[in-house]
């Protein structure tokens, strides 16, 4: 019987609670992983595609942006990563049946998991207005209906393009051309959802809001500071990084509301001491701090360390770096004198004693680096915390020199580099001018909308198509019903992509699926196999190239989706050779190589072997392009998140088999929930005050300024070490509580980590034995 004929787990029926882990990987994670890729791809792609992964010839792995180490093991790829690549590559397709057997109104009731275990999708779709079911049509009349539908607008600006992170840099740059030809700016990417917070605030401050560090930096560093990010889940290579640096002598501190397996304990599976022995304790401290008190805790640490040069002065801060570096110090020293340690114990609900032992690891060491995610990032003061970490950097003059400095750790494979390529709706003024005079026309000047806008663009019947290149937006969105009911009022939804997500089954008056080509797979056009470009988390760019055949013949890449999509809409409006940038991928990078700073020569640096790093004043020569042209220090005001007597303060979370929307099993392992998705983490004795047992179910109600109640159904309670007062469920599907309007100051990303609930007793659900759903 093969996969398809196994019927696919859509519920929580068989949910089941064990104690969370305290190593990570190991022989778990090998049983996990080559079983995993042996099912879903058979033993030959199984081996061309695991041995090719984040290989110098090879392609790069969609699942996480971590950078490659400068010499690659033979396995160079980690348990997730592996599962992405099976869930892309794997054979099964989704037959031409399917669309009759499965109505719109019976996809819209299936769960992530379900749709996403369905195979590859190999033909075009159409959903005609007013009909129940997607039907294959061609390429050509699916063109027509897109330049049909943008065309008829009456203005640009009633259409919005959506990217996600794991598109090419290739494809990315072509798609923004055709987007700014067409005349808009309405841009939204996935990076609207994680690290805007940390673009702007790094921005502001240094001038670049990428990562000041390299892959090498970590065995370099005394002190690595971890905080809201869980890598042996989102970024589980980074572990053997964190190895190394352990054993070179660094010390590593985590700060997060969970203690993730990761963090605690890393058995490497390429090391015979991860596999038999006790494998490695990576972090030397925990501070379990509650949700949103990371901003007070950088400032008390940043307090004592100003509090320590004043005890021994000329001993602890960097003033040659701070003189000739910086801007703004003497300001904000002086208002973190004011700053009232009870506040801070109060926001962080760590002790003094906590805060003493890091802010003596920071003073000890020399060189430091923090590295943050979406724990930091997704809160409404997320843009002033990470201000502080930079604060807290620049003390000390950690940052310009090797083994410190701030490093972001982002998610998909190339959202950096889409952001570099022009995936942005508000990018500067030089990058506009560069197109005009790269490709003779003059892009729209007005700034476009981001994700939080574009929904409530639809919502309000202001944008009437949505063209999302990957991705799975209505289900990444906040407030989901919001978010649903939005896309619903599109004229037209277009959906580029692998393999069937929620945002396929909840769509426009009409709606178009274009099949793409996946990282796995070979791209020939013209009969010719092309390659492309990804950056990653510390700036690297490097070639990708699949190793596998198609899916189907009728499958097209994402560059010949795009640029046959422009020439249908644009005709001969700008004078743009659609056609030959599809013929070869070298004339985009031409094209790149006068538009974007730091691709000179970008056919020639990318064949080299190594690919390249992209300059990076602040890493490289201390040179900061701010408005001063220093380092900013900056002042920001402390506020705390006041939760009523009786709530909760939620976060939402990725499970360990899961990237982004996309589940790959109903399973999270290291934190022993298995084979179900719908439970709130609580610690047990938070259950026991609200008179509650673990175990028990519970509909969580959000609790918003707006008053609407948003509200997740019948949720077990499971006791878990979590910091007291807070919770924790999974994303997606706890998006529904989050309120669209409730987006972090600055960036407008939405406020997925502090979310004020309530708790109300609920029924165990009732599920069809027969479809395996709840009724």
């Amino acid at each position: 019987m093969d996969r398809k004929q196994h019927p696919v787990q859509d519920s929580d029926a068989e949910l089941t609670v064990s104690e969370p882990k305290r190593s990570a990987a190991g022989l778990p994670s090998l049983s996990e992983t080559l079983p995993h890729a042996m099912a879903f791809m058979g033993p030959s792609r199984a081996w061309k595609t695991l041995t090719a992964v984040n290989q110098k010839d090879g392609f790069d792995c969609m699942s996480c942006a971590w950078p490659d180490p400068p010499e690659r093991k033979a396995a160079e790829f980690c348990e997730n990563g592996a599962k992405a690549i099976g869930w892309e590559a794997e054979p099964l397709r989704i037959p031409t049946e399917f669309w009759f057997d499965n109505p719109l109104s019976s996809l819209e009731s299936r769960s992530e998991y379900w749709l996403g275990q369905q195979g590859r999708l190999v033909e075009p779709v159409y959903k005609a207005g007013g009909a129940d079911h997607y039907t294959p049509i061609t390429w050509d009349a699916a063109f027509d209906i897109i330049a049909r539908e943008l065309n008829a607008l009456a203005d640009p600006n009633e259409a919005t393009f959506y990217t996600s992170g794991r598109t090419s840099n290739e494809a990315a740059f072509v798609y923004q051309l055709f987007v700014r030809a067409f005349g808009t700016n309405n841009l939204p990417d996935c990076s609207n959802m994680c690290h805007e917070s940390t673009g702007l605030a790094m921005g502001e401050t240094i001038g670049v809001g990428k990562s000041a560090i390299t892959y090498t930096d970590f065995a370099k560093s005394d002190l690595i500071i971890i905080m809201g990010q869980n890598p042996g889940t989102c970024h589980p290579r980074m572990l053997t990084a964190l190895e190394e640096a352990k054993r070179a002598g660094a010390s590593i501190v985590a700060v997060n509301p969970l203690p993730e397996a990761g963090l605690i304990n890393f058995r490497n599976p390429q090391r015979v001491r991860g596999l038999v022995g006790k494998g490695t304790d990576l972090a030397d401290q925990f501070l379990q701090i509650r949700l949103a008190g990371d901003m007070a805790l950088l400032q008390a640490l940043s307090k004592r360390v100003l509090d320590a040069e004043s005890k021994a002065p000329g001993t602890v801060l960097d003033r040659s770096f701070i003189d000739e570096h910086c801007h703004g110090f003497v300001g904000f020293a002086a208002h973190l004198a004011a700053l009232k340690e009870r506040d801070v114990l109060a926001a962080t609900g760590l002790t003094s004693a906590h805060i003493d032992e890091l802010a003596e690891r920071y003073v000890n060491a020399d060189k430091v680096i923090i590295t943050w995610a979406m724990g930091l990032t997704q809160h409404k003061k997320a843009v002033p915390t990470i201000k502080e970490i930079i604060n807290l950097l620049l003390l000390r003059g950690n940052i310009g020199k090797p083994g410190a400095g701030p490093s972001p750790i982002r998610g998909h494979s190339n959202v950096q580099g889409d952001r570099t390529m022009g995936i942005w709706e508000k990018m500067p003024p030089w990058f506009l001018d560069a197109l005009r005079g790269e490709f003779g026309f003059d892009p729209p000047r007005q700034p476009g909308v981001d994700s939080v806008d574009s929904i409530r663009g639809m919502r309000d019947g202001r944008i009437k198509v949505l063209v999302a290149l990957g991705g799975n937006l209505v289900h990444a969105m906040s407030d989901t019903a919001v978010a649903e009911a939005a896309v619903r009022r599109t004229r037209l939804s277009v959906q580029i992509s692998t393999k069937l997500n929620r945002s396929h089954a909840v769509v426009g008056e009409q709606a178009l699926i274009l099949p793409t080509l996946g990282r796995t797979e070979i791209d020939r056009q013209g009969g010719v196999a092309q390659f492309v470009t990804v950056e990653d988390t510390v700036c690297a760019v490097h070639r990708s190239a699949g190793p596998l055949e198609p899916i189907a013949a009728d499958v097209l890449s994402e560059v010949a989706i795009v640029s046959r999509m422009a020439q249908e809409v644009l005709g001969d409006n700008v004078p743009v050779d659609w056609a030959g940038m599809r013929r070869s991928y070298d004339t985009i990078r031409d094209h790149i190589s006068h538009v974007v700073p730091g691709f000179e020569d970008f056919n020639v640096r990318i064949r080299e072997r190594d690919g390249f790093v992209l300059p990076h004043g602040p890493r490289d020569s201390r040179t900061f392009p701010t408005a001063t042209g220093k380092a900013m220090f900056t002042v920001n005001e402390l506020e705390t998140i006041e939760v009523p007597q009786g709530r909760l303060l939620l976060q939402t979370v990725r499970s360990h088999d899961q990237f982004n929307t996309t589940t790959y099993t109903m399973n999270d392992r290291y934190r022993g929930i298995k084979k179900g998705r719908m439970v709130l983490l609580v610690h047990p004795d938070d259950i026991g005050a609200l008179g509650f047992t673990d175990g028990s179910y519970v509909d969580v109600h959000s609790e918003a300024e707006d008053g609407v109640d948003r509200v997740l159904r019948q949720l077990r309670l499971v006791a878990y070490p979590s910091a007291r007062g807070c919770a924790t469920a999974y994303y997606p599907e706890a998006n529904v509580l989050v309120p669209l309007d409730s987006t972090a100051e600055g960036s407008n990303t939405p406020a997925s980590k502090s979310v004020i609930i309530r708790l109300e007793p609920a029924a165990a659900p009732i599920f069809e034995a027969a479809a395996g759903r709840r009724p």
